[in-house]
């Protein structure tokens, strides 16, 4: 098989790379990243050990939306996740990089406080992260107005970046009443097959939220 994904059902980044597969029904072999030997694999093909990490054909991609680019590059299917259109793939990465970097930033910053020894765990870091996210809620409240998906009417990889960034992102800041568009974006994001899909996949492992996973979704 061509495509192999070296990565874990549970994690966002992951999850992000698998709704783009899934989106255009791509093979892959999954490698779950699950002990030692699967983590050693993975640094043989990256010392930084980040993933998701593909491998086609003994080519190694790195980072989520290259990873998606790349699909679309050399393994096309019928959803284009990135449009022809210069400016509207503009707008497609704007948004990406915003789920990215004000989204799951500052989300990830409260989970990995959790996880740190009581005596090292930092409650000012986790206010202004949580800050942030209530900024970044506000700004998709507007900016969302009147789009279907995140950067207009077709589904792209900027939703691919969403779908898992503000799911974690309401378990750990829940949306206010006060961002109603973000919440009936989130809940369209939800329904979608290929958002379904690795939220099903990773439902086994949401003992692993640090912060308790919340009963719903």
């Amino acid at each position: 098989m061509s495509l192999v994904l070296h990565a874990h059902p549970f994690s966002s980044n992951c999850q992000k790379v698998l709704i783009a597969l899934y989106e255009n029904d791509l093979s892959f072999e999954f490698r779950m990243l699950a002990d030692p030997a699967s983590m050693a694999a993975l640094e043989k093909l990256c010392p930084l050990k980040k993933f998701p990490l593909l491998e086609d054909d003994g080519h190694v991609v790195l980072e989520t939306s290259i990873i998606i680019e790349y699909l679309q590059l050399h393994h096309p299917g019928p959803v284009r996740l990135l449009p022809d259109d210069p400016d509207a793939a503009l707008e497609v990465r704007l948004m990406d990089r915003f789920f990215d970097n004000y989204v799951s930033t500052p989300q990830s910053r409260v989970v990995y406080n959790a996880l740190r020894p009581p005596e090292h765990r930092d409650p000012y870091g986790v206010e202004e992260a949580k800050r942030l996210l209530e900024t970044a809620y506000g700004w998709l409240e507007t900016r969302l107005r009147g789009r279907h998906w995140a950067a207009g009417e077709a589904f792209s990889m900027a939703d691919c970046a969403a779908a898992p960034f503000l799911f974690y992102a309401d378990w750990t800041h829940p949306i206010g009443q006060a961002f109603p568009t973000v919440k009936a974006y989130r809940s369209r994001l939800l329904a979608r097959a290929s958002v379904k899909r690795a939220v099903d996949e990773a439902r086994p492992y949401r003992k692993l939220f640090p912060l308790g996973a919340p009963d719903r979704d």
